[in-house]
Order: C-alpha cells, then sequence, then structure tokens
C-alpha cells in the first residue's frame, strides 16, 4: 500500500482508508468499471463515499470516466507515467466488446490530434471501437 499512498501523494490527494483500498481495487481490473462494480466490490461502503472517492480521483487525474455508449459510465486508472506527465486529457482509444460488455483501454493506440475549424473549441475527447474482444473472438 505505500506505492500507492505515494501515487495518491502525488496527485495530491489525502490517503484515507477507502481511497487507498480503491484505488487498489481498481489497479487490479484490467476492464473499466461502473460505480455498480465498485459498490460490489465494497458492500460495506456508503454508495455516496464510493461515488465521492471516484470523482475525486478523476478530478485529480488518477481515473478517466469513459462514455462507449452503453448509458453507464465507467472509469479506468490513467496510466501512471499520462498522470506523471501532467497532461490533462489522456487521449487513447478505448474498445467495447459487444459480446461481453466489457471496455478496455487502448492505451498504445492514442487519438491523434484533430485540427478544428475557427471558433470552435474542443473540451472532451472520446473515442470507442465496438465490436469482439480477443477473448469472445476466441470462443
Amino acid at each position: 500500500m505505500d506505492e500507492i499512498e505515494k501515487v495518491l501523494r502525488q496527485h495530491r490527494v489525502r490517503p484515507t482508508a477507502i481511497r487507498l483500498l480503491m484505488y487498489k481495487f481498481l489497479q487490479e481490473r484490467k476492464v473499466a468499471v461502473t460505480l455498480n462494480d465498485i459498490e460490489s466490490g465494497f458492500d460495506k461502503s456508503d454508495r455516496t463515499t464510493l461515488y465521492r472517492t471516484i470523482k475525486t480521483f478523476e478530478k485529480n487525474g488518477l481515473v478517466h470516466q469513459i462514455d462507449d455508449g452503453t448509458g453507464v459510465a465507467k472509469y479506468a486508472l490513467d496510466e501512471p507515467q499520462t498522470a506523471r506527465a501532467g497532461n490533462t486529457q489522456n487521449l487513447h482509444l478505448h474498445f467495447h466488446c459487444t459480446s461481453c460488455n466489457e471496455t478496455v483501454c487502448l492505451t498504445d493506440h492514442t487519438i491523434p490530434h484533430i485540427s478544428l475549424p475557427e471558433g470552435f473549441v474542443t473540451q472532451d475527447v472520446n473515442l470507442v471501437l465496438k465490436g469482439t474482444c480477443d477473448k469472445c473472438s476466441r470462443k
């Protein structure tokens, strides 16, 4: 937990017990998770505390929210090197499997800069590819 505490402090997040546990929970997941997934992993914790924790992580660059088209927000840890570099946006692709409903970050595949017409200002970028993941395609 010392390494997690260090990461939280680097992002100006006070390392409380629930924050340490939630970071560890997210770190162990290979896919993006919903708030309901988090609640299931912390059945004795208050929903409001979990929500506030994930929003604190998001605000401080520890996680990013993914809109994969399912209508339910999903969250994934930011890559440590991206967060450390001070990037305000973690611009990479996401892949949503229409078979198993999992969404994963494809951090090795970045979203290129897109030039917009004068007067247009980007506030968020979200690129989600949809199809069948490697696990489902092998079945």
